[in-house]
């Protein structure tokens, strides 16, 4: 059963000659005549009473009518749906997100509310690259905000910032008078890092590595959080990006910068470069470049 067939059954039950029907259908009388009769042969059904000058719908035609009515403005309600939605986006905005977006994203979003008010927001975690590239491949995100960098050939990384990563030492640590700390200051201390997979743990042990010191890891974790609530009860130090801890309120462990390394992040906006993004995606996209094209410096 064609949409278009039904279509002209409802056209022709609506202006009841097939004269009237056709002009408004624009097709001439024979081929509109032709569809119906085609249609009933289909349903192996007679849905017109042909004895009299005015079309009368049999009780078969009168229940096909009105199904056929409500199936038909559901068909155009979708199809309009899916023309807004390629013009204007879903009303849903899905973004992957790191940690330490917790202090910046809150502005974007306020920003792209007052023109999207009605759109819904969902924010992801997504912390190892094997999230990144997941939620991306299987359109659980539009965008991802990362510090995992990937060179596949589907997605496009665009940076957006470049922060430092610094020590967190217990209040009571022997180095706790120290102005900054040297990577060698670090070594034997027992270690909390990110586990396998994520780019702050990689940085990390490059930078243990070129000092040719040997890290003494005590406890993996995949949550900075964590990391930070396992300083503060003295169990170790950690190594973290600075904006992650700078705006922590009332810290209970004490934040070092590392002066003799090169120890950094790059952060990156990530998206799938051949899939479809509507124009609100598009448009939140330009405000996270905006907001930090505007800095011309690490996020503060």
């Amino acid at each position: 059963m064609d949409i278009r067939h039904l279509h002209y059954f409802i056209t022709l039950a609506e202006q009841t000659t097939f004269t009237q029907a056709a002009f408004v259908l624009h097709i001439s009388q024979p081929s509109l005549s032709a569809t119906i009769k085609k249609l009933e042969n289909e349903l192996g059904l007679i849905l017109l009473d042909r004895s009299s000058r005015e079309i009368r719908l049999t009780r078969e035609g009168e229940i096909l009518y009105h199904e056929a009515k409500k199936l038909v403005d559901h068909f155009g309600y979708v199809w309009e749906e899916m023309r807004r939605v390629k013009e204007q986006g879903p009303p849903e905005l899905s973004v992957g997100l790191i940690e330490s977006t917790k202090h910046w994203i809150p502005k974007i979003l306020s920003r792209f509310k007052m023109e999207y008010k009605d759109v819904r927001i969902k924010l992801m975690d997504v912390l190892s690259l094997e999230d990144v590239e997941k939620a991306l491949s299987n359109f659980e995100i539009h965008l991802a905000i990362t510090n995992q960098y990937t060179d596949s050939e589907e997605i496009e990384m665009i940076p957006i910032y470049e922060e430092k990563l610094i020590a967190l030492l217990p209040e009571d640590h022997l180095l706790k008078d120290h102005a900054y700390l040297t990577v060698r200051d670090l070594e034997g201390e027992a270690l909390i890092i990110c586990k396998e997979g994520f780019q702050t743990r990689t940085d990390t042990l490059n930078t243990f590595r070129t000092a040719e010191i040997r890290p003494n890891i005590q406890f993996e974790i995949e949550r900075f959080e964590m990391a930070c609530r396992l300083v503060e009860e003295g169990l170790g130090i950690t190594v973290l990006p600075e904006n992650y801890v700078k705006y922590s309120i009332k810290p209970n462990f004490l934040m070092k910068p590392i002066e003799d390394s090169n120890l950094s992040r790059t952060v990156y906006l990530a998206f799938d470069k051949n899939r479809y993004l509507p124009p609100l995606v598009l448009d939140f996209i330009s405000l996270v470049k905006e907001f930090f094209d505007h800095r011309a410096r690490p996020l503060t």
